[in-house]
């Protein structure tokens, strides 16, 4: 295995909760309606210092999406995943975009995203831009 080279980021920026990676940039942010497992998540134009998984298709709540989960490569921990197709033309808007869990990133001013147990979703992927 290689050395790990990360890529530094300047600003408001969200970070992988366990080794402190840069993610992404506050500005970068497109939409923080979105919803998980573990409650909120935000809808990134890019990110950083990612790794993909498999393809899969998904169920999701807004239909049916093609998509690779993302893991930090600073540590290897699963922090969101990325559209690569969606089924629905309304859905279109997603692809090649990233979706970061907040309860699996530090936000831009270090804080951790407390996981509410009276979050329930049938699914992931809840909002709408």
């Amino acid at each position: 295995m290689g050395r790990v080279f990360l890529i530094y980021l300047e600003g408001n920026l969200y970070s992988c909760k366990h080794c402190e990676a840069h993610l992404g940039l506050a500005k970068d942010i497109i939409s923080k309606s979105f919803h998980c497992r573990h409650g909120k998540a935000y809808l990134f134009d890019k990110v950083v210092n990612v790794s993909v998984g498999e393809k899969e298709d998904r169920l999701m709540m807004t239909g049916m999406h093609t998509v690779v989960d993302i893991f930090c490569v600073g540590c290897g921990s699963l922090v969101g995943w990325k559209y690569e197709a969606a089924q629905d033309k309304n859905q279109k808007y997603k692809e090649g975009k990233f979706i970061l869990e907040r309860f699996k990133v530090l936000g831009p001013d270090g804080s951790e995203y407390v996981f509410s147990e009276d979050v329930h979703m049938a699914g992931s992927d809840a909002g709408d831009v």
